[in-house]
């Protein structure tokens, strides 16, 4: 007879609930999860800070490029064209974590 302990009695949050249906989904569908290894995690990790650095920089160099321009056609190219960076190194940053998760 296996014993009830406080936390299977526990209200359940909204994020406990949905993850849980996800593994359940996963499971039905035969979605295989395997652990990140530490090699992985390494990576995965440098992967981050590499991309943190980058936008780290793209910022810096963005605001000295709006302290130079008034006109506000220019700001707002200025706007698109670090909005495009951003996205750009994120993408970048989930396409190699995802690399290193395949791998």
């Amino acid at each position: 007879m296996r014993r009830k302990t406080l936390t299977d009695d526990a209200p359940k949050s909204a994020l406990e609930l949905a993850m849980a249906r996800f593994r359940k989904q996963d499971q039905d569908e035969g979605v295989e999860t395997k652990p990140v290894s530490q090699e992985q995690k390494a990576g995965i990790a440098e992967a981050k800070r590499v991309a943190e650095a980058k936008l780290a920089e793209r910022e810096i160099l963005h605001q000295a490029a709006l302290r130079r321009v008034e006109d506000p056609d220019s700001r707002k190219v200025l706007e698109d064209q670090y909005r495009r960076d951003r996205e750009r190194v994120l993408a970048d940053r989930d396409r190699k974590i995802g690399e290193i998760r395949g791998a």
